[in-house]
């Protein structure tokens, strides 16, 4: 198993500069400070200092994440700056940082955080606040109370609280808190560039890209800023060529709340168009804000439905790897996140993100880059537990 590879394997006995190891007290204590934040207990420093003297780093590893502190302040800062636009780490726990939690603890395949219809609350007998879907006080009420991560968490369905349909959810982009911060306002373009620099690790500028074909542009893009059409040309169009047809996957979804009487949302909820429920703006079910400013370039696309293409599939973004096996095309955020999550880059980015948090510095060498590729392929065999790769990449630099 992956798991179990010897410490000589993973570090050939040498730090990245070439100097010796320190002893393996200094090595387990290294590895449980960036594992869980804190100094082990003399009894958990023993035992992974036992298990990296016998060749099982990555044993002693998983020893380090038994720590609560392990889910309450690592994993729990590591997916904060994933639900707002400031990507601040100072915000409420919610329910995006709570299902990325259990998702990591209970091993379950990575991918779904994109696609699954699937919610992390506290355990009902914690004697906390209902969860209620028009607000978070819930979440807050766990934060109050300090409950314990590892153990306080209970895996359910958005589907049965939140009033999405299964078939509509799609993992941490259907929360609420998701909702609350990319789909308030706007025109849902906001949520899908925030999952592409979330699990993708590119913003829009990385993968602009003016050769692909426009025909998916919405009206509110005018097709001559500021009076000149070469700025489109040159600059709008390399992203909303792709982007538009991709994030017609949400045209259903919007956040309900009152603008005047609650400008932040706090008491609003996620919203879905089901079969059947027509926005009176539209005639349809796609939501008024995909027909918003229709003026500004009235040849413009006219969105008609949920209906996404993936035009990144050809192109310079073909390089971002996306899944043979999928078509590239389909209906609603479900199918949309799966051809994200299924792309190499999906992979890639997750342990670039792990990297930086653990080592405390981003891939910086041939010798980090070949290790991350390394922890990529092992992190795919593992079936997607981003707790193999918390594992493997905190033994690397366990030395330094």
């Amino acid at each position: 198993m992956t798991r179990y590879i010897t410490t000589a394997l993973l570090l050939g006995g040498l730090t990245l500069s070439g100097q010796l190891l320190a002893g393996s007290q200094e090595q387990a204590k290294r590895l449980h400070d960036r594992l869980a934040g804190v100094p082990p207990t003399p009894s958990t420093l023993a035992t992974m200092a036992t298990a990296i003297d016998s060749g099982d780093a990555i044993d002693a590893a998983y020893t380090a994440m038994e720590s609560e502190h392990f889910y309450n302040v690592t994993l729990k800062l590591f997916a904060a700056p994933w639900t707002n636009r400031d990507q601040s780490i100072f915000v409420p726990f919610n329910d995006y940082i709570a299902t990325v939690i259990g998702m990591v603890r209970d091993d379950v395949d990575f991918r779904q955080v994109l696609q699954g219809d699937i919610l992390y609350t506290g355990d009902a007998s914690l004697g906390l606040p209902a969860y209620n879907a028009s607000n978070n006080a819930h979440y807050e009420a766990m934060e109050a109370q300090d409950v314990n991560l590892k153990t306080g968490l209970v895996r359910t369905t958005q589907s049965s609280l939140t009033g999405v349909p299964a078939n509509a959810t799609a993992g941490v982009m259907t929360t609420r808190a998701a909702a609350k911060s990319f789909f308030i306002a706007g025109t849902n373009r906001a949520m899908f560039r925030f999952t592409l620099m979330n699990f993708m690790c590119r913003d829009l500028e990385q993968v602009h890209d003016t050769s692909r074909i426009p025909d998916r542009i919405r009206q509110d893009v005018t097709r001559s800023p500021g009076g000149d059409s070469r700025v489109f040309m040159n600059n709008c169009i390399g992203c909303h060529n792709g982007m538009d047809p991709l994030a017609q996957a949400f045209a259903y979804y919007d956040f309900e709340y009152d603008a005047e009487g609650d400008p932040e949302g706090n008491n609003g909820r996620i919203s879905y168009n089901d079969a059947g429920q027509l926005d009176p703006a539209t005639g349809t079910r796609v939501e008024a804000k995909y027909h918003f400013n229709a003026n500004n370039f009235i040849y413009g696309y006219v969105t008609p439905d949920d209906g996404w293409d993936n035009y990144w599939r050809d192109g310079p973004n073909s390089l971002l790897g996306w899944d043979p096996s999928l078509s590239g095309s389909g209906s609603g955020a479900k199918t949309m996140g799966q051809e994200l999550a299924h792309s190499e880059a999906f992979a890639q980015c997750q342990v670039e993100k792990v990297f930086a948090n653990v080592c405390l510095r981003p891939p910086v060498d041939g010798a980090d880059r070949g290790k991350v590729s390394e922890i990529v392929g092992s992190f795919k065999a593992s079936g997607y537990q981003l707790k193999q790769v918390f594992a493997e990449t905190a033994v690397y630099c366990m030395g330094e």
